[in-house]
């Protein structure tokens, strides 16, 4: 089996499910997403989109309930011995399989858990499970049972992160090479690309963000793919991907030449992000890293050019996309804690003269504070 993980990191994160579930009166959990089934298992596929479900119980038995195409895959790539299969056929109806699974399991009149908060889990199979659970059994809402155990990384996840670190450095490496008046946004994504590939990474688990001109003021991707003019600009979002695990970087990289309030907006970009370095430490909550990275724009005019959250937690993620449990927005009251991995993003769009800056790094949180992973500098490039 392609297991990434020893087998003692697999008997522990069970072990730390079944008290959770134990200390939140559950008698199984129903799982849909994606990141619980690979973090407890290793089970690796994009057939969530489709229904799917692991189901643990109180006693420690595990079930995958599938389609055909994933059976294998499961056998490959997970420790899970019990795979069921539903078959595909007109107005196929995979919660009447999954009830008899439950019933197997005798868990008719016992509370069940549910990861509705799933990619993979649609408002119509939601509707479909609690239409068939109805007057079965309890249904609690516990999208987060192990999404909360996933956020503090051990070990041997760390190991996964700092390679995913290294991949997103090299990546960085390949824009200042290539990015250049007269070159094609899309020649640079494909030299980044190649090099995550070539060191042994994967895909991220969402499409890497590059605008210039008018689009580097967007925080999402879009399909339109321009040449660098000179004078330029150029906003880059991406991750580095190991095993599923992201380290995530974002630049905004003037081309030819900078406008002066491009200085200004990298000078606060740095202040902000020094700022919230010295917050990203055991014991505070996440809001209050927020609150440092707003304080510190509005405190430089920049109140209108700002976002209202400046990161997330980063882990094991898959498609549609890399952000993980909690975000850092003001209030949030999750407490920092050792091996917390948070991507911080300092973002300023000044819509009014059309130019942006962003600065982004991805932080491991250790006893006594934090660990920047990547390596390369946080200067303003100017290509």
């Amino acid at each position: 089996m392609g297991l990434h993980f020893s087998k003692e990191e697999f008997k522990s994160r069970k072990l730390k499910v079944l008290n959770s579930m134990k200390k939140e009166n559950i008698d199984a959990l129903l799982m849909f997403r994606q990141e619980s089934m690979y973090w407890l298992t290793g089970y690796d596929t994009f057939g969530y989109v489709f229904f799917q479900t692991l189901i643990l119980d109180q006693k420690g038995n595990i079930i995958l309930l599938t389609r055909a195409p994933d059976l294998r895959q499961a056998q490959n790539t997970s420790n899970i011995e019990d795979i069921r299969i539903w078959i595909d056929k007109n107005q196929s109806n995979p919660t009447n399989d999954l009830k008899v699974i439950l019933d197997e399991l005798n868990l008719k009149g016992k509370k069940l858990g549910v990861e509705y908060e799933a990619y993979g889990l649609t408002g119509r199979n939601a509707l479909r499970i609690n239409k068939s659970l109805e007057n079965y059994c309890l249904i609690e809402d516990k999208s987060e049972l192990i999404t909360k155990l996933r956020v503090v990384k051990s070990k041997e996840e760390i190991v996964y992160v700092r390679k995913s670190a290294e991949l997103a450095d090299k990546a960085l490496d390949e824009v200042w090479k290539h990015a250049k008046a007269g070159i094609s946004e899309s020649k640079i994504l494909a030299e980044m690309n190649k090099v995550i590939f070539e060191g042994g990474g994967d895909y991220p688990a969402n499409e890497f963000i590059i605008g210039s001109g008018k689009n580097a003021l967007l925080c999402r991707y879009q399909a339109e793919k321009q040449i660098l003019n000179n004078p330029d600009q150029l906003t880059i979002e991406w991750a580095g991907t190991y095993r599923h695990y992201h380290s995530a970087m974002f630049r905004t990289i003037p081309i030819g030449k900078a406008n002066p309030k491009h200085y200004k907006m990298h000078e606060a970009c740095i202040e902000a992000l020094k700022n919230c370095e010295n917050k990203l430490k055991p014991g505070n909550k996440v809001g209050e890293v927020f609150d440092m990275h707003a304080k510190t724009f509005d405190n430089l005019g920049y109140n209108k050019a700002r976002m209202n959250a400046c990161g997330y937690s980063l882990g094991a993620t898959f498609a549609p996309n890399w952000m993980d449990w909690p975000m850092l927005y003001t209030g949030n009251p999750y407490i920092i804690e050792p091996g917390n991995v948070f991507f911080i993003h300092m973002i300023l769009m000044d819509s009014e003269n059309q130019l942006a800056m962003n600065l982004g790094e991805t932080y491991l949180v250790t006893k006594n504070g934090n660990q920047r992973l990547g390596k390369q500098k946080l200067d303003l490039v100017i290509i």
